[in-house]
């Protein structure tokens, strides 16, 4: 990862987790996908090489972990880190802001509002 371009939380924070799709990702693990096809699936249609350019540095920064699941052909399962369910609160705060600023924005299910962990 490289070193951080300033000592302020918000911008080293953005520099891993602000571009279009980090966060996306991010949500869809703390929903309990783990596969890199549950991802595709999601409605916003991340493509292919986006998703493994961010699970990748999602890796590298710490936020996630990526397990085999299956051998031929290697397949992996990703699981976040606690580094990454540490950001649960912010993305859970994020959907309450939207949900009331924002006609038309989805609400969260109830167990991701508390804060409850997929098995």
């Amino acid at each position: 990862m490289p070193a951080p371009r300033s000592g302020c939380p918000i911008a080293t924070t953005l520099d891993i987790v602000g571009d279009r799709w980090t966060l996306v990702v991010l949500r869809d693990l703390l929903n309990g996908k783990t596969k890199y096809s549950d991802f595709l699936a999601s409605p916003e249609r991340i493509t292919t090489n986006v998703l493994a350019d961010r699970l990748l540095k999602m890796e590298a920064a710490g936020l996630v972990e990526k397990r085999p699941y299956q051998t031929r052909p290697e397949r992996f399962a990703y699981a976040l880190t606690p580094k990454g369910r540490g950001l649960h609160p912010v993305v859970r705060e994020m959907c309450r802001w939207a949900n009331e600023y924002i006609p038309g924005t989805w609400t969260a299910p109830e167990s991701f509002m508390r804060g409850v962990e997929p098995s």
